[in-house]
């Protein structure tokens, strides 16, 4: 009973707010990509140090994992992953991960605070490590970026008041009904409003981290870190009307939260220099599905490409794994991802986890 309720209110709420279909304009596109990079130019001198924040149960895997990975592939920043205290770091919907730094040690060697910080999905969203600690470097003159439900932690620390946002769609009312004089904006992927900057869902965060880096360090830059990520665009072009909970889906939610019982335990097997981007991208969308929970699977912790270790242990042989096909560039296995869910669960399962990333695009899937 307890979980036919808590699947009945799940789909009966969120994303309420109607947003009529977006007016593509193509001049109006170009001129919020230009404002994007124009506000979040560095303002000191150097290579600015970009802070990844976590909290230490219950960050959001993606939002954490690929703007650390995707900065410090670009060359062009110091990136720190930083959590309230050191150790290891439980991620949402699977895996997890040691992070070295914590806030204190940060602000020791970083007196001057940090040029920009990036804001997860975090469980708790009035963590008040985080949330105290945000003030202080918005105080400090940091950018503050909110990726996916990431909005709602810099919305908390007060940060939104008076500034245009976008977030998730399934939390956009909410976020408009606790802190009214922010403006929610439909049919932008990002957006900044003088210090903060905000994403839509999960798989907005590649974009708007591509438009960060042209910020940084130009236009040719960026380039080549898109065609190296396999985007063929980071454009803030969206389209919010399609993202939402309709009466067929909220049936969909409604069965697959019920059908608990179809559960299945898979592994991914991880290994040193691993690709934390595509492993970031396969796991979050295996694991959305609602019929999958993934474990990393290794002798022993590994090392991925971008330095950051990821916890491991052996499982067992007979378990299904998670499929990473490694010939594909990284954002690519995305959409690699969502045809293999398709062929195995259907269709209505592909749709519910682009959905739940926010993913404008609809593959191509071949037989």
């Amino acid at each position: 009973m307890t979980t036919i309720m808590a699947a009945v209110v799940l789909a009966g709420c969120g994303g309420e707010i109607s947003v009529p279909p977006a007016q593509v304009n193509a001049a109006t596109t170009e001129q919020q990509a230009r404002s994007f990079v124009e506000a979040m130019k560095p303002r000191r001198s150097g290579k600015p140090v970009v802070v990844v924040l976590a909290v230490n149960e219950g960050t959001e895997m993606t939002d954490f994992l690929l703007p650390h990975a995707v900065l410090q592939r670009s060359g062009v920043v110091d990136v720190h992953a930083v959590a309230p205290q050191r150790g290891r770091v439980h991620l949402y919907p699977a895996l997890a991960v040691e992070v070295s730094e914590d806030l204190a040690s940060f602000d020791q060697a970083n007196p001057a605070g940090a040029d920009y910080v990036i804001v997860p999905a975090m469980s708790n969203e009035n963590n008040p490590a985080a949330i105290g600690w945000l003030k202080q470097q918005a105080e400090k003159g940091a950018r503050i970026v909110g990726v996916c439900v990431g909005a709602m932690v810099v919305a908390n620390a007060g940060l939104l008041d008076g500034k245009r946002f976008v977030t998730h769609w399934y939390v956009r009312s909410k976020l408009l009904e606790q802190h009214p004089t922010a403006v929610y904006v439909p049919h932008q992927r990002y957006l900044v409003d003088g210090n903060i900057a905000t994403t839509t869902g999960i798989t907005a965060s590649v974009p708007m981290l591509i438009a960060l880096v042209e910020a940084i360090a130009g236009r040719d830059r960026a380039q080549l870190l898109a065609a190296d990520l396999g985007v063929e665009t980071w454009s803030p072009e969206h389209d919010s009307s399609k993202f939402g909970l309709d009466g067929k889906r909220r049936w969909n939610y409604i069965v697959n939260k019920i059908a608990f019982w179809q559960h299945e335990r898979w592994s991914v097997a991880v290994q040193e220099g691993m690709d934390d981007v595509a492993l970031a991208l396969a796991t979050d969308a295996w694991s959305r599905t609602g019929r999958v929970s993934v474990d990393a699977s290794a002798a022993e912790p590994v090392k991925l490409a971008s330095g950051m270790t990821l916890a491991a242990q052996p499982t067992e042989q007979q378990m299904p794994r998670v499929p990473i096909k490694t010939s594909l560039k990284s954002v690519q296995q995305l959409d690699r991802t969502l045809c293999d869910i398709a062929g195995r669960f259907g269709d209505a399962r592909q749709d519910r986890v682009r959905m739940e990333l926010e993913y404008p695009r609809v593959p191509t899937c071949g037989s």
